[in-house]
């Protein structure tokens, strides 16, 4: 085990006086791990190791370092209690955010290692829009300042209109909210869970019908992004109000429900029939098939396998109007914007670097899709939108996630 005694330590260690020396010692030991210098079995206790094999971890620091360079030291250590810890791990060309976390016995191993968050050193919209390119299948990705007044920082293919996977329940939500605004519905309102969808969410266990509050819903929907909660939703607000306010931000219409989108991929029949049919064609072909549709078994593991379907059944819209959709939004009142931050979709030192954060993401196989509305210390407003689709192969969601949090880094430089 190595035994850190720098005046950086020192300094580090008075910093952080609440975790124990073993903790920091691991912290400094990562050093030589991320480099391939230190034994992966040595460092890390049993139970990572099967959840996170040798060839695994190996790939991941490599791309850590093809990316950063080689690591060079632990800049901070940020305490989350006496056995983990919040490290920012300089290297050569930037930094990397990561949650640590040992065991309480000795010799005190590594149980836990997450990455959070990487930022390249002298990082800008150029290295961000070729890294971009550099990947297979379509991308798109729109910075926006919201004042009106400054050109985006970013608008790489933003009027694409790219498949948006749950983030099209962004459009439910501003249904909502007009609805609330008008004096249709109530946050308060209190309704049935409709007939369940799967596979995200949790009320899809539930029993039928369980009165739930439409704030309540909302906010599941947004935050863990419940299937039933938002085809409930879709149900109370009508089909044709959701329709018209996809189509008044870009968006694909008819709006399909959850339910309704994955029983389509997953006939193949079906999935010719809407893949053929025009928006009027749509509709009748719901109108027709929607009992059927409703009465469906869903199987869950569908979306463990090959893009499904997702260059047509599928919710779509270009970055640049889901930017317009955030804008209105950030002025949709407390409540919206309370929803929308409740998971933020950030490592934590993009969080700590700004005063608010909105998300909404949608994924499945050969799809990611991020929204984030941001407020930055000083009170200017941004959206950053962006996509990637494969109808070949599944995404790496986290190489693009990681290009997304670049992109909001860029916000203030």
């Amino acid at each position: 085990m190595l035994t850190p005694s720098t005046p950086a330590w020192a300094q580090q260690q008075a910093q952080a006086q609440a975790i124990e020396p073993q903790l920091g010692q691991r912290a400094h030991q990562l050093i030589d791990v991320l480099a391939g210098r230190y034994a992966f079995d040595r460092y890390f206790a049993p139970a990572f190791q099967t959840a996170v094999p040798k060839d695994r971890f190996d790939a991941l620091a490599a791309q850590l370092r093809a990316s950063l360079g080689a690591p060079l030291r632990v800049v901070t250590i940020a305490p989350e209690g006496r056995w983990s810890a919040q490290l920012t791990i300089a290297y050569e060309r930037g930094t990397a955010t990561m949650r640590l976390a040992i065991d309480l016995a000795a010799p005190h191993a590594v149980t836990g290692l997450l990455v959070t968050g990487t930022q390249v050193a002298d990082d800008s919209a150029a290295h961000i829009a070729a890294d971009l390119a550099a990947l297979p299948g379509q991308t798109a990705l729109a910075l926006y300042p919201l004042d009106g007044k400054q050109p985006p920082s970013l608008a790489i293919e933003d009027a694409r209109p790219m498949p948006l996977g749950s983030a099209f329940k962004l459009w439910v939500l501003a249904e909502l909210a007009r609805q609330i605004a008008a004096g249709t519905h109530r946050w308060d309102e209190v309704v049935p869970t409709g007939t369940p969808s799967l596979p995200t969410g949790i009320l899809q266990s539930w029993p039928r019908a369980t009165p739930m509050t439409v704030q309540s819903l909302a906010t599941l929907m947004i935050a863990v992004s419940d299937n039933t909660a938002t085809d409930t939703l879709i149900a109370l607000l009508g089909r044709d109000a959701v329709d018209a306010t996809a189509a008044r931000y870009g968006g694909s219409v008819p709006v399909l429900t959850t339910r309704e989108a994955f029983a389509i991929k997953a006939d193949g029949t079906l999935t010719q029939r809407w893949s053929a049919a025009d928006a009027q064609a749509r509709r009748a072909m719901l109108r027709g098939i929607g009992p059927t549709l409703a009465a469906a078994p869903l199987d869950p593991m569908m979306f463990a396998g090959a893009p499904l379907a997702t260059d047509s059944v599928e919710w779509f819209a270009a970055p640049r109007d889901v930017v317009r959709l955030l804008a209105d939004l950030r002025d949709a009142g407390p409540v919206v914007r309370a929803i929308l931050a409740i998971n933020a979709g950030t490592d934590p030192g993009t969080a700590r670097r700004l005063d608010y954060v909105g998300f909404k993401g949608g994924s499945e196989p050969g799809v990611i899709a991020l929204s984030y509305l941001v407020r930055t210390k000083d009170g200017r407003w941004y959206a950053l939108v962006g996509g990637w689709h494969r109808t070949d192969a599944a995404v790496d969601e986290g190489k693009f996630a990681a290009l997304a949090m670049r992109a909001l880094g860029l916000i203030g430089r």
